[in-house]
């Protein structure tokens, strides 16, 4: 039994080290200000290594980098996000919130898909949005589109996902984190699909919901069967969460605080 156990947590500690290090650490919350930021550029250096990103809104990306940078961790990618959290900005603005976060020194721009109106059967607009700030971001930034999945049929997702494609993102992501239902094992099997039959150049953040290590092993496995052990790497695969950090650590053993609610 005891070498069942400690071969089940050198198996714990080796999954938790591989899913710290896709994460996307996120704080969207009404409270944020500068100190809850700078705290969170501090939580990315966590004891097993740094975190993949972290993710704040547009008006924290500036001070995001400037503390990662001041804590030497410039490797560190700072992700905002766009048209958050309804899908339903007009173009103009969008860009605008696209090039000003670009400005302030965003290296990822999370982009939420115009669902609503995919939802009245209007296929070109979202096609249209991610054209123009795929254009924006060029090679300057990773763009990656929330197409809010909990939202859609599954033949939504999979032409979403398609359309999503297409226009150039280069990533798709299930959630917001902002509605009922935020990433699920069926939505993450539907785009991993479409991102195989693509050739899989593209990559994949499922966010929300994810507050213990095996809500997260659950897409890193579906990730694993659908596009190879190789695929995986912080260019093609996070995890979008806030509470799923600070409990990670908590069940290997490296944070004895108590564990956070989910945020995002």
């Amino acid at each position: 039994m005891q070498n069942r156990r400690a071969s089940m947590t050198e198996h714990d500690q080796t999954l938790a080290r591989q899913i710290i290090a896709l994460m996307d650490l996120t704080s969207l919350n009404d409270s944020d200000d500068d100190a809850a930021i700078i705290a969170l550029c501090h939580k990315a250096l966590t004891p097993v290594g740094p975190v993949a990103a972290v993710c704040v809104y547009p008006q924290f990306v500036g001070l995001a980098r400037r503390t990662l940078n001041a804590l030497d961790a410039a490797q560190i990618q700072v992700a905002t996000v766009c048209n958050f959290p309804s899908g339903s900005l007009p173009l103009t603005q969008v860009l605008q919130q696209v090039r000003e976060s670009l400005l302030a020194g965003a290296d990822e721009i999370d982009v939420v898909y115009p669902y609503p109106a995919l939802l009245t059967g209007d296929r070109n607009s979202g096609r249209e949005l991610v054209a123009a700030c795929k254009a924006l971001c060029g090679d300057q930034a990773l763009l990656k589109v929330i197409l809010e999945t909990g939202e859609l049929s599954p033949l939504l997702i999979r032409q979403a996902s398609n359309d999503a494609i297409a226009a150039g993102a280069d990533f798709i992501k299930t959630s917001t984190g902002k509605v009922k239902v935020n990433a699920s094992a069926e939505a993450a099997e539907i785009m991993l699909q479409v991102i195989a039959a693509q050739g899989g150049h593209v990559g994949f953040k499922p966010a929300g919901g994810m507050r213990k290590l095996y809500d997260a092993a659950v897409y890193l496995w579906l990730a694993e069967r659908l596009l190879g052990p190789s695929w995986i790497s912080p260019r093609h695969l996070r995890f979008g969460a806030s509470s799923l950090l600070d409990n990670t650590l908590r069940q290997i053993g490296l944070n004895r605080e108590a564990a956070t609610p989910e945020g995002y």
